[in-house]
């Protein structure tokens, strides 16, 4: 680990459309180069995946990162190395301070902070009606239902050192329509429901699911709310959700590849009909599924 000392070292920043260049510690001074950190995008919206990139760190012994006291898991990328962060749904807009720290190869650590702007988002508001049994459930079911909640929960927290997935993400079934829904303040049979956390697909019944990259079932389940639902791992805190299924056609812990079958559409689960409900997960951030499909291609 890079001691807390060094992501606290006083610095100097100086913004140039979106690119931070900082001037190095002065008892770094008289080494060659500077840290340059990059965001993509420079400012990026509530429910966002955003990617921060540090070039020309090739060779470096560690590199460590955090944004609003949140860690960023780092990942090989081009000559540097690259990180994704979320930003959840039902977080506040505002600037954050972020820090990235590196040691060289060399043993000579230099350290960056700024701060990210994240933007405001609307959403929308579904009023929508249900049978009372989908809706006010029974004690039983509601302990069921929140025992469920919380195994998923506990699931995403798990962070798989390892990156999975590679390139581009791909859509989890096939079409050109784009999903609906995300982030949408629900109210149903009149009463204020939670936020939708996925993205919607309407599809025929049985129509084929797939990955969305690559990584490894993390969990196959049939739950009160998502019913059939497999949850896939792609490592470095990154999980992906897919809901209502009819079948599931994948095994807990076995490796998938970007585009392979995992199940098919259904109405399993509090569904009013076959559909795909479709979510994405960063660490404790619940994101747009959109913004991950259109992720940059990160080899």
């Amino acid at each position: 680990m890079i001691g807390r000392r060094l992501l606290s070292l006083a610095v100097t920043a100086v913004a140039v459309t979106g690119l931070l260049f900082l001037d190095a510690p002065a008892w770094a001074s008289d080494k060659p180069g500077r840290l340059n950190v990059v965001w993509h995008p420079s400012e990026p919206r509530i429910g966002d995946v955003a990617w921060v990139q540090v070039p020309d760190t090739r060779g470096a012994r560690a590199v460590e990162g955090s944004v609003a006291g949140r860690s960023l898991s780092f990942f090989p990328y081009g000559d540097g190395y690259a990180a994704l962060i979320g930003f959840d749904l039902d977080g506040k807009a505002g600037p954050q301070v972020w820090r990235v720290a590196v040691v060289r190869a060399d043993g000579d650590p230099l350290t960056r902070q700024g701060r990210l702007k994240i933007r405001s988002r609307s959403f929308s508001v579904q009023h929508l009606t249900l049978p009372s049994v989908m809706v006010d459930l029974d004690p039983e079911t509601e302990r069921r239902a929140a025992a469920e909640g919380e195994r998923l929960r506990a699931l995403t927290r798990m962070i798989t050192p390892e990156r999975l997935w590679r390139g581009r993400f791909t859509r989890p079934v096939a079409g050109e329509s784009p999903g609906t829904g995300f982030g949408a303040r629900r109210i149903i049979n009149g009463q204020p429901r939670a936020a939708h956390s996925g993205t919607d697909y309407a599809a025929p019944r049985g129509t084929p699911v797939v990955a969305v990259n690559d990584g490894r079932v993390a969990l196959v389940g049939d739950y009160f709310f998502p019913g059939r639902f497999v949850a896939i791992d792609h490592g470095l805190g990154l999980y992906t959700l897919y809901f209502h299924l009819d079948a599931v056609s994948v095994t807990e812990d076995e490796r998938v590849t970007r585009g392979q079958t995992v199940g098919a559409v259904g109405s399993t689960g509090r569904a009013t009909g076959p559909h795909l409900h479709f979510a994405a997960q960063l660490g404790s951030a619940r994101i747009d599924p959109a913004m991950l499909l259109g992720l940059d291609a990160l080899d």
